[in-house]
């Protein structure tokens, strides 16, 4: 077995030193393990998405040490992803980094350049007016990701075509056309009309998401809220009934509705 030095931090104090290292021990990694050896972008491309939840998880819980173990992590991946490259002969993490750089300085001219701003709204519309120039796009759209969780798409969306003027003036106005697609659902289920229904509570959810845009609220984080908060009241059911000598499939529903009601007194909202 080879016994390979592990890269030295000489100035513990410098954090390009840090980086030098870090690249080098990914380098030394892709030479002389043989998991690391054999990867490709394809194949660790599902634990980047893994890893970019787990990030959010810590930056929802409020937990700074699992935020900086997260972030390690992600950093792992860009590197990684970066020496995967660089093996290919594609590009570097310098050529990363350099385009990143570029992109930051092209997109605030406000800031590295003579344009004046009147606030955050049109650094915004800037933003994706020089997106549109840069990369040749010929919508606004083209750059919301296929594969984003469809809440946080759609809010998207909604973001993007706001910065053109194309948006409800006010939350009231938004939730008036959630009320207008809740009857539609309504006479869909009505009809029995499964594939109308399906589009119909797509139009309904996409309505409820500019509602919460609107109101300054996230929707993707309101229903994850919503779903940690079912699981937690749910396991406290599962509690009760074994401390009662029961199973849930021998319960009824009413008292497990009775123990869900415990769980929402006992639980914090």
């Amino acid at each position: 077995m080879p016994n390979v030095p592990v890269p030295e931090v000489r100035n513990p104090d410098d954090p390009v030193e840090y980086c030098r290292a870090f690249i080098e021990l990914v380098r030394i990694l892709r030479r002389e393990c043989p998991w690391d050896r054999k990867q490709t972008h394809e194949t660790i491309a599902h634990l980047l998405i893994e890893e970019a939840y787990e990030t959010l998880e810590a930056i929802r819980d409020g937990d700074d040490a699992e935020l900086s173990k997260e972030l390690g992590d992600l950093l792992l991946h860009v590197v990684m992803h970066s020496v995967i490259a660089e093996d290919r002969g594609a590009f570097t993490l310098q050529d990363v980094i350099a385009r990143a750089m570029r992109k930051l300085i092209d997109r605030h001219p406000h800031v590295f350049g003579e344009v004046e701003v009147s606030g955050e709204e049109e650094v915004k519309q800037n933003w994706e007016r020089l997106k549109l120039k840069e990369q040749g796009r010929k919508s606004l759209l083209e750059g919301v990701p296929k594969h984003l969780p469809a809440l946080l798409r759609a809010q998207r969306i909604q973001e993007k075509v706001s910065r053109v003027g194309f948006d409800w003036k006010d939350a009231q106005r938004a939730f008036e056309k959630v009320e207008e697609e809740l009857q539609e659902v309504k006479a869909r289920l009505k009809d029995q009309d499964t594939e109308g229904l399906q589009q119909e509570f797509g139009d309904l959810l996409f309505a409820l998401v500019n509602v919460l845009r609107l109101l300054g609220i996230v929707a993707e984080d309101a229903l994850q809220q919503t779903n940690d908060r079912f699981i937690e009241r749910f396991q406290y059911i599962e509690q009760q009934a074994a401390e009662q000598g029961q199973s849930l499939q021998a319960m009824s529903l009413e008292e497990m509705d009775q123990l869900w009601e415990q769980a929402k007194q006992h639980l914090p909202s």
